[in-house]
Order: C-alpha cells, then sequence, then structure tokens
C-alpha cells in the first residue's frame, strides 16, 4: 500500500455518487491519508447516511451544487444514463481550475455532454472508467481495496488540459490502479467486447433459465460453470441498461457477431462435424489460456 503523503494530493473532493465505486475511492483516499475531505452526494438520504455511518464520506447533501462549490475534484461516479442532467450542474457550481473525472463504463457519450455541460471547463474534465466492480452494489459493498492491482482507462481528448489528466493519473495510482491511455472510441469498442458484451451474455442465459419449465431442477442442479459466467447477472440492471443504450452501436454490432459465431456452432452440431466443433473449441481453448497467463503475468 503507498505511504501516505505529507500533505494530501486532494483537499475537498464531491463524490456524485456514493456506491460501489464512489464509496470505494472515497474510503481508499480516506484510508491512505490522499484527501483532506469527501463531501458525498445522492438522491437517497439513507444512501448517504449509509456511506456516512461506514466512514466513507466527511460530509453529505443531496444538493449536486452545494457538493461541488469548494471541491478541488468532482469525481461523477453514477449511471452514465444521469450525465445529461448532473454534468450541468456540476458546471454551473465548479470553482476556476477544478478538476471533473468520472467513472463511467461509456466514454463517448458522456464526454460529448461534457463538452456542451461544462463548456470553459472542458478542458479540466478527464473521463475515466476503473474497469473493477462487483456484482454488489451501494455503499455497503464499497471497499478500499477494489482497485488494486486493477486497470484505470482514462480517455482524455486532445483539449484536456496536461496537470489534469496528472492529477487523475496520480489519483487512481495511489489507490492501486495500473493506469492505461485511450482515445475515447477504442476504449468503447474494447470495452465493449470485454465487459458489455460478457453481461449481455450472462444476464440472457438467466433469462433463458427463467423459461425452463423445469426451473426449480435447474436451479438445484447448476454447477460452478453456470455460477461463474452468469456471476455478473447480479449487477445493476440500471447501470447496464445505461450502458448498453450509451454504447449502441457497438453494442449490436458485437452481439450479431455473436450470433454468427452461435449460428456456427449450432450447425455443427445439427450437421455432426465433430472436426469443425473441435476445431473452434481448441482455438477458443488456447486463447483462454493465453489470457490467463496475461491476466498472472500483469499481477506480478
Amino acid at each position: 500500500m503507498p505511504t501516505s503523503p505529507i500533505s494530501p494530493l486532494i483537499d475537498k473532493i464531491a463524490v456524485i455518487g456514493v456506491g460501489l465505486i464512489g464509496g470505494s475511492v472515497a474510503s481508499a483516499l480516506k484510508e491512505r491519508g490522499l484527501v483532506g475531505h469527501v463531501v458525498g452526494c445522492a438522491r437517497s438520504a439513507p444512501t448517504l447516511d449509509m456511506a456516512m455511518e461506514r466512514g466513507l464520506i466527511d460530509s453529505s447533501t443531496t444538493n449536486v451544487g452545494e457538493a461541488v462549490s469548494g471541491s478541488d475534484v468532482v469525481l461523477l461516479a453514477t449511471p452514465v444514463g444521469t450525465m445529461a442532467s448532473l454534468l450541468p450542474q456540476v458546471g454551473e457550481a465548479l470553482q476556476a481550475g477544478a478538476i471533473v473525472t468520472d467513472a463511467g463504463s461509456t466514454k463517448r457519450r458522456v464526454v460529448d455532454i461534457a463538452r456542451d455541460a461544462l463548456s470553459d471547463h472542458f478542458e479540466h474534465f478527464v473521463p475515466a472508467h476503473p474497469v473493477a466492480g462487483s456484482e454488489s452494489s451501494g455503499p455497503a459493498a464499497a471497499r478500499s481495496d477494489l482497485f488494486v492491482d486493477h486497470w484505470t482507462v482514462l480517455t482524455p481528448t486532445a483539449e484536456t488540459n496536461s496537470v489534469s489528466i496528472q492529477k487523475i493519473a496520480q489519483l487512481w495510482e495511489q489507490i492501486g490502479s495500473h493506469i492505461k491511455i485511450m482515445e475515447v472510441d477504442a476504449h468503447d469498442r474494447v470495452l465493449g467486447m470485454t465487459s458489455h458484451l460478457p453481461h449481455i451474455v450472462a444476464y440472457a442465459l438467466v433469462s433463458q433459465l427463467a423459461q425452463q419449465v423445469d426451473q426449480d431442477d435447474c436451479l438445484a442442479l447448476a454447477a460452478g460453470g453456470f455460477f461463474d459466467i452468469t456471476r455478473v447477472a447480479g449487477s445493476d440492471p440500471v447501470m447496464w441498461r445505461d450502458i448498453c443504450l450509451d454504447n449502441k452501436e457497438v453494442t449490436v454490432e458485437l452481439i450479431n457477431t455473436y450470433q454468427t459465431i452461435l449460428d456456427r456452432i449450432k450447425e455443427s452440431i445439427t450437421e455432426s462435424d465433430g472436426e469443425s466443433l473441435e476445431g473452434l473449441f481448441e482455438a477458443a481453448k488456447l486463447l483462454r489460456n493465453r489470457l490467463e497467463t496475461i491476466k498472472t503475468e500483469s499481477k506480478n
């Protein structure tokens, strides 16, 4: 764990959305002595009360402008579907030089909204996506080690201030993340394949299970493989609704490709083409093993 600095990295941060991601960022910053004061903002008073009880935040408000006022950094950790309403409120209350960042799983639409909503402050907007999470949600799920040894992707634009980029990169690095810089649309394509499509597949599998006439037996006999592949179907439905709609074109293209591959598998089974089936499975197995190796090496 990084040693605490003599003075905090951030004097005051406003965390808009104190659920799993926002709460975990707040907790990690406070635990490491990286922040002087965390003000949490949410629509729900009970959510804020829980965040206060758990020591994730130092003060709370349901008013976005009040949270943002006087803050050096503003973190938007809410579903991406809320950005259109939140970013204009943030822009109205920002102090000069304050940095705005987010933790959204899609980036193109958020960047476009921020460019309009933040106006002259847009140069201090640093889009970010911590590639970490859990199927659990809310402040009760927040933990200070959530981002350790996980990637956080930054997608700055040509207008983004370099000092602001460095500050946000330092924030994520200090709470355990590895930083990767990507172009906005490249992020949405890559994460569409590696994160968004797997969630859709998991939701689809569980939806198919719900249609089985022998559902109770399926539930009783579901083995580890089914649990592993559908674990993420326990994630926040609102968040994933917004992600799918925000990254619509990429998501639809990936679903179409996935359906094509399923059709190939179906055709091989229908025609009893074991050689074709085994070849596809073997190629997938080799790539999966390579993925496992890369994952292990990245932790060392």
